[in-house]
C-alpha cells in the first residue's frame, strides 16, 4: 500500500488493497475499507454465522432507516413536503431490529449498544470503546471487541 493511502486514511478506517483483472485482462489495483466484520472475521474471532447474522442485522438496520445520517429522500420534493409513508418491508425490518435488541437484553445492556453502534451506525469498535462504553465508563477495546463478539454469538443463535 502507498505511503499517501496510508496517510489519507481515517486513524479507525482500515484500506485494503484488491487486485482484479479487467474485462482487458489487465491487473487493477484498487483500495476498499475493511468493514469491521469483515476484519474479525478474517482474524477468526467469529464464525461465518455470526458474520452473517451481524451483516443481517446491518441490512435490517439500514432498511428500518435507523442510521444516523442518511439523505433526504429523493421521492420528497424540492423545499418540502411530507415524509413518505411507511412501508410495510420498512416496518419488518424495524420489527427485526428491535427483536435483535431484545434478545440483547434491551437497549440498555452493553451488547446491545455494541451492535446499535458499532453495526448499526458504523463506529468502529475502538471508537464505541472510548465515546461510548458502559455506564458512561470508556471500556478498553479487547473488552468491547468481546462484548461485540458475544453479541454476534446471540444474534447467530437466535437467526437459525
Amino acid at each position: 500500500m502507498s505511503r499517501r493511502l496510508k496517510r489519507a486514511q481515517r486513524p479507525d478506517r482500515e484500506l485494503e488493497e484488491v487486485r482484479e483483472t479487467d474485462s482487458d485482462g489487465r491487473i487493477v489495483l484498487r483500495h476498499r475499507t475493511v468493514d469491521t466484520l469483515s476484519k474479525i472475521l478474517r482474524a477468526g474471532s467469529i464464525t461465518q454465522e455470526m458474520c452473517d447474522a451481524g451483516r443481517e442485522f446491518q441490512a435490517n438496520f439500514v432498511l428500518a432507516g435507523l442510521d444516523p445520517i442518511r439523505a433526504r429522500p429523493m421521492t420528497l420534493p424540492c423545499g418540502g413536503g411530507c415524509a413518505p409513508e411507511i412501508t410495510e418491508r420498512r416496518l419488518d425490518a424495524r420489527r427485526q431490529v428491535h427483536e435483535a435488541i431484545e434478545a440483547l437484553g434491551g437497549i440498555d445492556s452493553p451488547a446491545a449498544s455494541a451492535v446499535w453502534h458499532v453495526l448499526g451506525c458504523g463506529c468502529s469498535i475502538r471508537e464505541w470503546a472510548i465515546r461510548r462504553g458502559w455506564s458512561g465508563q470508556p471500556l478498553r477495546q479487547e473488552q468491547a471487541q468481546g462484548i461485540l463478539i458475544a453479541a454476534l454469538g446471540v444474534l447467530a443463535r437466535c437467526s437459525r
